[in-house]
C-alpha cells in the first residue's frame, strides 16, 4: 500500500478559526466554488477540482507544498498532491 513521504510537510493541522471560509482568489475574479481546500504547509484556502477555477491544485503547482486537507464541515481527510493519495 502507498505512503505519503510528505508527512513532515503537514505544519498546520486544523483550520484557523472556525469559518466560514472562502476561496479569496474566486472572490477576486467574482467566481463561486463547490468546496474548499487548505494548504497544510502555509494555510492558503483555494477552492477543489471540482470548481470552474481549480484555486488549491493551482496553489500546489505554484507552490509545491504537497498536501491539502478538506475544510468541509465534518470532513478531515488530507490529499497529498505528489504521491496521489490520502494521508491520515
Amino acid at each position: 500500500m502507498p505512503t505519503c513521504t510528505h508527512t513532515a510537510s503537514l505544519l498546520i493541522s486544523a483550520p484557523p478559526g472556525t469559518g466560514p471560509y472562502v476561496c479569496e482568489d474566486c472572490i477576486r475574479t467574482g467566481d463561486t466554488w463547490v468546496h474548499l481546500r487548505m494548504c497544510s504547509t502555509c494555510g492558503h484556502i483555494g477552492c477543489c477540482d471540482s470548481s470552474k477555477n481549480r484555486h488549491a491544485t493551482r496553489h500546489f503547482q505554484s507552490s509545491q507544498h504537497p498536501l491539502m486537507r478538506s475544510v468541509e464541515p465534518g470532513e478531515s481527510w488530507v490529499w497529498c498532491y505528489i504521491d496521489q493519495i490520502v494521508v491520515t
